[in-house]
């Protein structure tokens, strides 16, 4: 017979919800209509007109034809359309899909018949860039094509013959009634990951994940109401690592950013009051080394997140003089951006920089609403010992983990091997629990039979004071297998020679860990400011090798 709190007591409309990012945005257009939501160039768009519009833009997919499980992409940069197909899309009960836009026509091509787009808002900026892909697809089914007008861009660079998108969404019924999901494990969202080799696999977002992100920023950040956040990350990484839905919870202000450069963002620091910003580690050092003359005014306190790398000291530093506020988090795209935190301690702020660093450099713990993150060791998924020596793969468990990759269930089955979530990084954990990677599996270099991690040897060298950015690889070497090849960016006016790097390391690094190659230059970067370690192994193998 089932237990009394079995009986008669079921879920029912009135007592249940699905969880979706979209009834954030409702509820902030109920309380706060007034206020200032977007802003960009001279437009000015409060909440109550962003759920107007948002609904129009829902209505009109739907009368297009466009209902639950299509998808619609998005070729757009950080601007008013791209927020406000975070929410009119998915209310549509579509599936957004948002496309770096600085990749090549192929591979947009590929996405566009691989996702099975049923539309597409595309920018001024990359209608020329659509064109190309347009006529690279396979697939001949029909797609729509929503042609946004920018006056901060200008003419677009080429007319599709498409629909221009403001008619589009004027066209719509603002008081068009959408739903919720019926199952918060519906998707949201697909987002494609830019793989090292081969087609890039679609990672599918729920509802219920989406949502539990989007607040677990707003606890990590302890995020008041009513901030002010600029636009640096772009929209199309991992849906802004879900904060286009953080900024609805918290009735925020979303600052719009065509690009990325270091005076506009200190200009829009200084205008709106900007209390908020994410970005990959290129971007928090470009402000560290502007002129100094270009930060004058800008805000004290301002909260920045960074992901993609460990911020080095010096980092750290310079973001503390600008008075700015650093927190480190870790994820990927198939957890919805960042899922770890390096939560930072009141005790840290008495310690010595560099000791600070050394805590800060690590990944952290879990994100509040995560389940678990641990590392395991992938041949047993038993955790390893909490030694901070002890290396095994960090693997997530929860509801910000994605559904899957999109009509690849390999791929998706050996990612969730033994009921974790497989991310392939390799990481120690110390015990007082926070989680510090050491390498990709791919990127351990294995000299003489012994591993050397490579974030280490860069670790090493982004502390001297003329390197910009660092990056080593493996290199072939016939006597020891392989051996540690640097490629190093150094800091604008800066001199130094292979030599000098090699002395620098000597003097913090065991012999066997010394770099045996540097190579000079600008490092390949990823749109979001990732270094692609894929493209210097190419360059490794014909390195010249240095006498250490």
């Amino acid at each position: 017979m089932p237990h009394m709190f079995d009986q008669h007591l079921d879920r029912n409309p009135a007592n249940f919800a699905p969880l979706s990012p979209l009834g954030f945005l409702e509820r902030t257009a109920e309380v706060y209509p007034d206020r200032p939501a977007i802003v960009h160039g001279e437009l000015r768009q409060t909440w109550g007109q962003t759920y107007a519009r948002c609904r129009q833009l829902a209505s009109s997919l739907n009368r297009a034809g466009i209902a639950k499980n299509h998808t619609v992409a998005a070729l757009l940069p950080n601007t008013p359309p791209m927020v406000e197909a975070h929410f009119g899309v998915p209310m549509a009960g579509a599936v957004l899909n948002a496309i770096n836009t600085r990749l090549e026509p192929e591979t947009i091509a590929f996405m566009l018949d691989h996702g099975e787009a049923r539309a597409i808002i595309v920018d001024p900026e990359f209608t020329g860039t659509l064109a190309k892909a347009l006529a690279w697809r396979k697939s001949a089914a029909p797609l729509l094509v929503l042609e946004v007008q920018d006056a901060v861009y200008g003419p677009a660079v080429q007319n599709l013959g498409g629909t221009d998108y403001d008619a589009f969404v004027a066209a719509g019924d603002a008081q068009h009634t959408w739903e919720l999901p019926a199952d918060e494990w519906d998707a949201i969202a697909l987002n494609y990951t830019s793989g090292t080799t081969g087609n890039p696999k679609g990672v599918v977002y729920h509802h219920r994940g989406a949502a539990t992100n989007a607040i677990s920023n707003v606890l990590e950040w302890d995020m008041p109401k009513h901030a002010v956040y600029l636009w640096t990350l772009p929209m199309f990484h991992c849906n802004g690592w879900c904060f286009p839905w953080t900024v609805a919870a918290r009735a925020g202000v979303n600052v719009c950013l065509r690009r990325v450069e270091a005076q506009a963002i200190f200009d829009a620091m200084r205008q709106h009051g900007v209390t908020h910003y994410c970005g990959a580690p290129i971007v928090h050092g470009m402000l560290v080394n502007a002129p100094d003359a270009m930060k004058a005014g800008v805000p004290a306190g301002i909260k920045a997140m960074v992901a993609g790398a460990a911020p080095p000291a010096s980092m750290i530093e310079g973001m503390e003089k600008m008075g700015f506020d650093l927190t480190h988090v870790y994820g990927l795209t198939e957890v919805y951006g960042p899922a770890t935190v390096c939560a930072k301690h009141g005790a840290w702020d008495d310690l010595d920089i560099g000791e600070r660093a050394r805590l800060n450099a690590r990944q952290g713990v879990r994100y509040h609403l995560e389940r678990d993150v641990r590392v395991l060791d992938p041949a047993t998924l038993q955790p390893v010992p909490q030694d901070g020596e002890t290396m095994g793969e960090i693997m997530f468990k929860g509801n910000i983990v994605m559904k899957g990759y999109l009509k690849n269930p390999k791929a998706t089955d050996e990612a969730f091997a033994g009921g974790w979530f497989h991310s392939g990084d390799l990481a120690v954990q110390y015990p007082d629990g926070y989680i510090k990677i050491k390498d990709r599996s791919k990127d351990i270099i294995i000299s003489g039979g012994e591993n050397i991690s490579s974030i280490e040897v860069e670790d090493v060298l982004y502390r001297h004071p003329a390197v910009l950015a660092a990056a080593v690889v493996a290199r072939p070497d016939p006597k020891w297998g392989e051996t540690p090849c640097a490629f190093v960016e150094l800091k604008a006016g800066a001199t130094l020679t292979p030599e000098d790097i090699v002395a620098h390391c000597k003097q913090h690094l065991a012999g066997f860990k010394v770099p045996r190659a540097v190579v000079f230059g600008e490092l390949p970067k990823t749109s979001t400011g990732k270094i692609q370690k894929f493209e210097l192994r190419k360059q490794a193998g014909s390195a010249e090798a240095i006498d250490v």
